[in-house]
């Protein structure tokens, strides 16, 4: 079982930047895929960003690619998305995520409750 609560949204300007925190709960943390997904109003869940085990390989999204960065803390039970650059279609509610599988479906297995992330144009 693993608990997962994130942490970091907020408002901030087209062109800036903010760090979202996941901190996860549970003594297996180190075994899961982590993932981070994000959903705006009326469209559906999407994937924005994973990281292997050992943290040795990342997926981003083609949309977020060379401005996010995901990245975990084994020791701490963290996981990270660095967002630069933003711009105002980030705007979501972002979830962190973790499951067995690396993939960009909503097949994970423990999800957070959500982080409001809101970018001005």
């Amino acid at each position: 079982q693993v608990q997962l609560v994130e942490s970091g949204g907020g408002l901030v300007q087209a062109g800036g930047s903010l760090r979202l925190s996941c901190a996860a709960s549970g003594r297996t943390f180190s075994s899961y895929i982590m993932a981070w997904f994000r959903q705006a109003p009326g469209k559906e869940r999407e994937f924005v960003a994973a990281i292997s085990w050992s943290g040795g390989s990342t997926y981003y999204a083609d949309s977020v690619k060379g401005r996010f960065t995901i990245s975990r803390d084994d020791a701490k039970g963290m996981v990270y998305l660095q967002m630069n650059r933003l711009k105002p279609e980030d705007t979501a509610v972002y979830y962190c995520a973790a499951g067995g599988v690396l993939t960009t479906t909503i097949d994970y297995d423990y999800w957070g409750q959500g982080t409001q992330v809101t970018v001005s144009s």
